[in-house]
């Protein structure tokens, strides 16, 4: 059996192949645009087995080799650097380093979504983005206002647009105001065709999600954003161990730092994917403004600690909450909350 390290980058991939005793055999650099001459070189390996790590350009790779190699394993990298510099001194993973790591058994391997998780995710996530730039731009246009003493709570509303339209600014100013409404409109409509988009998704969600999402959606001040952000984002649950690891994966596990025998708790990872982490915490705040249990929770950890680490805390509790509803198939209750 042969054991292939791949070191993946924007043109090229660096391969490093060993045997079961850890000795280099081969070392190769390949372009990759040409997806024959990997194909071919593969070929002449057989039978392998392949570690890449998982960068944000894996995907194409691993389907290439997929239907060739005997097992195909997608590496943990942060995992995979603490190894690392435990075992070598060192965190560098280098396409040897990921061979002989193969070799040894000792890849930690990361998720790999399924077709339909990752054409979710690009929608939500691309959502997310339309979000952010009519955010941005509604403030650049409020930024220009405000040089004038012109800009009002309600500018976006349809009277605040037509105020818009015949305010007084310099003739610079108004060439600007008027691209900027007009990319915060072309944006608009596309985000209303994503939001289409993703309805229909949902629609042909298969049994297993379309529970997922209906469990979720009995979440006082849980809508379809929260929901599609959720389920895009994690995935099937069942895939954790605990609650715990899910937790950890969503980057609210509080951090320690371990010296001389002592531990020190400290903030949050913050690993995983941002937008899990903020529509988690946007989700908190609803259920602390709209429930009174959640509210008193809410009110007591933030006496002792802030209102900032308390709502996190409550963001962390809330998606222990969703964990087990997702693994029970049951509706929420209040008493899940305790």
């Amino acid at each position: 059996m042969n054991f292939v390290g791949i070191d993946l980058h924007k043109q090229t991939i660096v391969l490093c192949v060993m045997d079961q005793g850890r000795n280099v055999l081969h070392r190769k650099r390949l372009s990759c645009s040409s997806g024959e001459a990997i194909v071919s070189f593969f070929k002449g390996l057989q039978p392998f087995q392949a570690v890449v790590e998982a960068t944000a350009s894996y995907e194409w790779l691993f389907k290439l080799l997929e239907p060739l190699a005997d097992r195909m394993v997608l590496a943990h990298p942060r995992k995979l650097r603490i190894i690392a510099e435990s075992t070598r001194k060192n965190d560098k993973l280098d396409a040897q380093v990921l061979a002989e790591f193969l070799a040894l058994d000792m890849i930690p391997e990361a998720h790999r979504p399924g077709p339909r998780q990752q054409e979710h995710r690009m929608l939500v996530r691309h959502r997310q983005y339309l979000r952010g730039r009519m955010t941005g731009t509604r403030n650049k246009i409020r930024r220009i206002l405000s040089n004038y003493n012109g800009d009002r709570p309600d500018l976006f509303t349809q009277k605040g647009l037509s105020y818009l339209s015949k305010v007084t600014v310099n003739s610079s100013d108004r060439f600007v105001l008027d691209q900027l409404y007009a990319e915060y409109e072309h944006h608009g409509r596309q985000l209303g065709e994503i939001d289409r988009r993703l309805k229909e998704f949902s629609r042909s969600a298969p049994i297993h999600e379309a529970e997922a999402r209906a469990v979720l959606a009995t979440i006082p001040g849980v809508g379809t954003v929260t929901v599609d952000v959720v389920v895009s984002e994690l995935g099937d649950v069942r895939r954790f161990r605990s609650a715990k690891q899910v937790c950890a994966y969503a980057g609210l596990a509080p951090g320690q730092r371990e010296s001389a025998g002592k531990s020190k708790q400290l903030g949050i990872t913050k690993e995983g994917s941002k937008l899990l982490r903020w529509v988690l915490v946007e989700a908190a705040w609803q259920l602390v403004r709209r429930t009174k249990r959640w509210s008193a929770i809410f009110e007591a950890l933030a006496r002792r600690t802030g209102k900032k680490k308390a709502i996190v805390a409550i963001a962390r509790r809330l998606l222990c909450v969703m964990v087990s509803m997702l693994r029970s198939g049951r509706a929420y209750q209040m008493a899940m909350a305790a």
